[in-house]
């Protein structure tokens, strides 16, 4: 049952979501709330521009107001403020049933929670863009400093350029005289270069020749591993239809010894079942046993108890007889005879 706080916390959180929907209805992103918005603006420019006399900082104020209230009236704000009116609402849904359910409000605190974690991540994210800003600022900078001095390296190069060309012309007339003689030098390195390809091609016909002698080995010892193979697949295909006629034989027998299992099973059970029965007729039988013979204790306590009392009031009622000299007659008729008897002995 729900506490009379909790009902006045539901009635709250249900009046508060009602009014959210209402809010939804009015704010939807889209093309009427864009005509809305632009017929909103329009009239509020007309207003400005009427209301405002010929002053230009009291323009410049009017320009603001408009352009603030074009800002906040943008798609792009009535979306946020949809999802966060959207957000809102289902919170306050989820807490009215948990409410009316357990009489909590842990849904609310997650999701506050939640919240909080998103914010943070969101705070993070922009302290990253800053140090970004930051850095591409440095960059630039550094970016600037490299150009410049990028710049200078090219004009040293220019200039470096310059000295290089001329001493490219002084080297074609060195290496003019350099190629006749490397020209002579080259033809003599080709004949030789000939004779020596020529002796490596007598020697590697004498290897091609071994190399097909090894390749017809290797085509030999193929075809004897593939029988080999063949033979072992053969085998190994009758173990595996072996091994399977057994392990379906195997299973056929654990399920006919899981089935004796369970039929022993279901009869202990039953078993079970009927010891239990009896064990909580005897309990009945005992606790009814253990009530009678409390009420019997009781019983008798309470009859000692009243002979007790009884006893103590004769005690006292006797006492106070003879205290006060009012015992039997039988008693005083008897203290009478004693008394004569001694007088009586006296005057003797």
């Amino acid at each position: 049952m729900m506490s009379v706080d909790g009902l006045i916390v539901c009635a709250v959180l249900q009046d508060h979501a009602d009014q959210l929907s209402v809010l939804g209805n009015i704010i939807r992103p889209g093309a009427e709330t864009q005509q809305r918005t632009e017929l909103h603006l329009k009239t509020s420019r007309l207003m400005a521009v009427s209301s405002l006399p010929d002053f230009t900082g009291e323009l410049n104020k009017s320009q603001k107001q408009i352009s603030i209230q074009e800002s906040l009236l943008a798609p792009d704000n009535l979306a946020k403020v949809q999802r966060d009116r959207q957000f809102v609402s289902d919170v306050i849904d989820g807490l009215i049933v948990e409410l009316q359910k357990k009489n909590t409000f842990q849904s609310l605190l997650s999701a506050v929670a939640e919240e909080r974690k998103k914010k943070v991540q969101l705070l993070d994210i922009i302290n990253r863009e800053e140090e970004g800003r930051l850095r591409i600022k440095a960059l630039q900078k550094q970016l600037l400093d490299i150009r410049k001095q990028k710049t200078e390296e090219c004009e040293r190069l220019q200039k470096l350029e310059d000295c290089l060309r001329e001493q490219v012309q002084n080297m074609r007339v060195k290496t003019n005289q350099q190629e006749k003689f490397v020209k002579s030098c080259a033809e003599q390195l080709v004949f030789q270069g000939l004779k020596l390809n020529s002796h490596k091609e007598n020697g590697l016909e004498d290897e091609v020749g071994m190399l097909q002698e090894r390749t017809e080995e290797e085509k030999n010892l193929h075809m004897e591993m593939e029988i080999f193979l063949k033979r072992q697949h053969a085998n190994s295909q009758e173990k595996f239809q072996f091994w399977i006629q057994r392990y379906e034989k195997g299973m056929d027998e654990k399920e006919q010894e899981i089935t004796a299992l369970k039929n022993k099973r279901n009869i202990s059970q039953a078993r079970i079942h009927e010891l239990s029965k009896k064990c909580r007729d005897m309990q009945e039988v005992i606790i009814e046993d253990r009530t009678e013979k409390e009420h019997l204790r009781a019983k008798l306590e309470k009859e000692q108890k009243e002979r007790d009392a009884a006893t103590k009031i004769q005690a006292w009622w006797r006492g106070t007889l003879i205290r006060r000299g009012l015992g039997s007659p039988k008693k005083a008729a008897k203290s009478k005879a004693k008394g004569g008897k001694k007088g009586k002995n006296k005057k003797k």
